[in-house]
């Protein structure tokens, strides 16, 4: 086997296990939340991969993995839920238990260990550990089932009034406020010290305690500072594995220990919960709930490959393993994701083209020369010299096309001689399209995704074990593996078509995206609204919009995907009425800053709030969304004009652009200084 591909096995099974062996310990974060507004979440928990939230009717809202239908929360009424996990597989296998009114304990997903077999009678409490369970009885009995390797389901005797499973130990608060732990103690996350505590929560190896005067305290592993508690009055507590969170009695939300993946990173505003998940790696994520009922969560997001950042772009490819890359209006290469041997570190200068292969990536520059960056285990970074018109990075190998119509390739997998018209590197094999339309595969053929049918198409992408083309009538056309449906096109019309590692994303002639294949339950979540151009990551996917924003989602993991409707209401902004000013300055290096200026004279300064140097005339770029008292109310956008002017709007949220009167920012501006727009109205129609 050649050592890219021991490396890719190796590193693609690891990154299955990290996701899919997350383990999850939350306590359920119990809420005294108004009904009013009706299918609002009014308590959160977050398992391994998963997260689930109980809604105000009752019923249980879950996203996230589902490979042992974990989130497929059952039908009717509950009143507590927890999100468990389990790390004995690589495939997020977990489960979920909910608490019906009546007391009784209903549990899904996973159950190797019989963690879901729940026994009868009433428990006024539940929570789901790793691949263990445990109740509390109205007698205060604590009763525990699943897994016991660890002692973890040896509930100690007496009443308790309060008990939280972790991954391999229990917790159990007694009536008179001391904290017992049972189960593994191999980081002293059973050694729970003396005196009065009102809350316990048990973490992946460290347990963390609420004292009645607020202030937290923690036990057992701290490798990455997990236990150390700030100082200062919290009101609860959640322990993950490597990071620990607590609400503020002001409803902010402090995190500290491990941040790997942003898990750590809180957003600023009001919550009144918050749960912290964890994982066996170094991933782990964090939701909150806001006092509106929306919920919010940060952190592990994969490698990052989803988090675009904001700004134009004129081209965007999705890489192989966690690595993303797009192409500035002005050349320049920004990548985001995983970087394990530096494929996201781009070269600075212009180039006219990126290609985001497994763990390298090559652009071509303006002259047709390739530059290859990151691994280079098979010569797949050492392109040759010479002019090409395009390049593709495959797995462990790279393709380019020369002016000529030749195609030559480094690295793995070899090259086909005479003509072609494109190219496309995929997984272990390569794809040619000859000027005819016909289409010509070489290389690994393990599934049958190097043998092409015959006839003419417009253009192919080669994926990792499967081909997809497009016909000239615009129908799509996918050969080889299937094992996902990820050869299952639908019927109707495309413009383009990017084949992943077992999922395939097309886009219709309307603009819209269309995904079919491996969506882990349907966690493929493209964007809305017209888009141009589509490119197919192992598992994720991006797209670029006519404005030029980049737009990436997940389809291996949903587990921060909260579904859209309970978020934050799109018409919270137009139902509430609010007023502010476009604000924008010129920067020493030439840019424009802008930022939106509201009704109480707070600035907020957006993410992306950038107006580039070299923007293209006439075309609208948007700024991230602006959030106002924690709600979003819409974004800034601004076009170049012919005169120089920059000429700003603002675009409420779901609704129409907004030109107010005095938009228009001057060629030459004194540097530094802010100027203002005339006052914008939003919402209250």
């Amino acid at each position: 086997m050649p050592n890219h591909a021991r490396r890719s096995t190796a590193l693609t099974a690891l990154t299955a296990l990290a996701f899919a062996a997350l383990l999850a310990i939350t306590a359920i974060i119990a809420l005294d939340m108004p009904s009013a507004q009706a299918q609002r979440a009014v308590a959160i928990t977050v398992g391994s991969s998963h997260a689930c939230a109980l809604l105000d009717s009752g019923t249980v809202e879950c996203w996230g993995a589902n490979r042992s239908g974990q989130t497929d929360a059952p039908g009717g009424v509950f009143r507590a839920v927890s999100a468990g996990g389990d790390h004995t597989a690589a495939e997020g296998v977990s489960h979920t238990c909910g608490l019906r009114p009546s007391g009784a304990v209903e549990c899904w997903g996973a159950n190797r260990s019989g963690q879901m077999d729940a026994p009868g009678g009433v428990f006024r409490a539940v929570s789901a550990g790793r691949v263990h369970t445990c109740g509390l009885r109205p007698s205060g009995v604590v009763e525990c089932w699943g897994w016991n390797g660890r002692g973890q389901t040896d509930a100690q005797g007496g009443a308790f009034s309060a008990v939280s499973a972790g991954e391999d130990h229990t917790c159990g608060l007694r009536p008179n406020g001391a904290v017992e732990c049972w189960g593994a103690n191999r980081s002293g996350q059973t050694d729970a010290p003396g005196g009065v505590f009102s809350a316990v929560s048990a973490g992946g190896y460290h347990t963390c305690g609420l004292r009645p005067n607020g202030a937290v305290e923690c036990w057992g592993a701290n490798r990455s500072g997990q236990t150390d508690a700030p100082g200062g009055a919290f009101s609860t507590v959640s322990p993950g594995r490597g990071h620990t969170c607590g609400l503020r009695p002001n409803g902010a939300v402090e995190c500290w220990g491990a941040n790997f993946d942003g898990e750590a990173d809180a957003p600023g505003g009001a919550f009144s919960a918050v749960s912290a998940g964890s994982s066996i790696t170094s991933t782990s994520h964090t939701c909150g709930l806001r006092p509106s009922g929306a919920v919010e969560c940060w952190g592990d997001n994969d490698k990052g490959q989803t988090d675009a950042p904001g700004g134009a772009f004129s081209a965007v490819s999705a890489g192989w393993v966690h690595t993303t890359c797009g192409l500035r209006p002005s050349g320049a290469i920004e990548c985001w994701g995983a970087n394990f041997d530096g494929e996201a570190d781009a070269p600075g200068g212009a180039f006219s083209a990126v290609s985001a292969g497994g763990y390298h990536t090559c652009g071509l520059r303006p002259s047709g020369v390739v530059e290859c960056w990151g691994a280079n285990f098979d010569g797949e970074a050492d392109a040759p010299g010479g002019a090409f018109s395009t390049v593709s990075a495959g797995m462990g190998h790279t393709c380019g096309l020369r002016p000529n119509g030749a195609v030559e390739c480094w690295g793995a997998w070899g090259t086909w001689d005479g003509t072609f018209s494109a190219v496309s590197a995929g997984g272990y094999h390569t794809c040619g399209l000859r000027p005819s339309g016909v289409v010509e595969c070489w290389g690994a053929n393990f599934d049958g995704e190097a043998d092409a049918p015959g006839g003419a198409f417009s253009t192919v992408s080669a994926g990792m074990g499967h081909t997809c083309g497009l016909r000239p009538n615009g129908a799509v056309e996918c050969w080889g593996a299937n094992s996902s449906g990820q050869t299952d096109a639908p019927g109707g019309s495309f413009s383009a078509v990017g084949a992943g590692k077992y999922h395939t994303c097309g886009l219709r002639t309307s603009g819209a995206v269309e995904c079919w294949g491996y969506t882990f339950d349907g966690q493929a979540q493209p964007p809305v609204g017209k888009q141009i151009a589509i490119s197919s990551g192992d598992y994720h996917a991006c797209a670029l919009s006519e404005d030029g924003t980049v737009a990436c989602w997940m389809i291996y993991n949903g587990a921060a995907d909260v579904p859209a409707w309970l978020r934050e209401p799109s018409a919270a902004a137009a139902n509430t009425p609010t007023s502010g000013r476009i604000v924008a300055r010129r920067l020493v290096d030439g840019r424009t800053e802008f930022a939106w200026l509201s009704s109480s004279s707070e600035r907020v300064l957006p993410r992306a709030r950038y107006f580039p140097t070299n923007a293209t005339v006439g075309r609208w770029l948007r700024s991230s969304p602006i959030e106002v008292d924690d709600v979003e109310i819409g974004k800034i956008e601004a076009r170049l004009r012919a005169d120089g002017r920059i000429e700003f709007a603002f675009t409420p949220t779901g609704g129409e652009r907004i030109l107010p009167p005095a938009r228009y920012f001057p060629a030459s501006p004194t540097v530094d200084r802010w100027l203002r727009s005339t006052e914008i109205e939003i919402g209250g129609g």
